[in-house]
């Protein structure tokens, strides 16, 4: 899967993209994997790293410039999700 490594390899906070991307993936404090939207449309809590990119994919049309990983050591949320096992994607 060409798109998951360019994808995996561009950070939050990549110069060489002129806009900021739209999904940010990451984990929370549980270590579950978290897709964030800038645009606060849609999101979600994933068991793997390869579901929270397969959901941002299909978000996106595969457009691999609309998403990034957080920082490194940043941590995720979803702000007044409340995470449960049935949640997880």
């Amino acid at each position: 899967m060409a798109n998951a490594q360019h994808i995996q390899r561009r950070s939050a906070h990549s110069p060489i993209s002129p806009a900021p991307a739209r999904f940010i993936i990451g984990r929370d404090r549980r270590g579950a994997w978290i897709v964030q939207d800038r645009q606060g449309l849609v999101g979600g809590l994933f068991r793997s790293e390869a579901a929270a990119l397969h959901f941002a994919s299909e978000e996106c049309n595969h457009n691999p410039a609309d998403i990034c990983h957080a920082p490194e050591g940043a941590i995720l949320d979803l702000d007044g999700f409340v995470p449960t096992s049935s949640n997880l994607h």
